[in-house]
């Protein structure tokens, strides 16, 4: 993991970003004190949503009746405002 102070972190974000896209993890300090630690971002899965979900209770009726009754608001017929008829 390499070190870098706020100062260069905050002049070279992009560089920085380039390093966590190819991996790496980059400790943030401030005063010779680590204050933070950026690394790449967790890839989320289907599995992650299951693990997630599992053992929660299954939704009651009335919710799926408001969801029903939500979805019904929504309208397909979208046009451009800009466009001219």
């Amino acid at each position: 993991m390499s070190t870098m102070s706020a100062t260069e972190a905050s002049r070279n974000f992009s560089a920085l970003l380039d390093a966590v896209e190819r991996g790496e993890a980059i400790t943030i300090t401030r005063g010779n004190r680590p204050i933070a630690e950026i690394g790449p971002a967790r890839r989320r899965t289907g599995r992650d949503l299951r693990l997630a979900l599992e053992g929660l209770p299954p939704l009651d009726d009335a919710f799926e009746a408001d969801l029903a009754a939500a979805r019904d608001t929504v309208v397909d017929d979208w046009r451009d405002p800009w466009h001219e008829d």
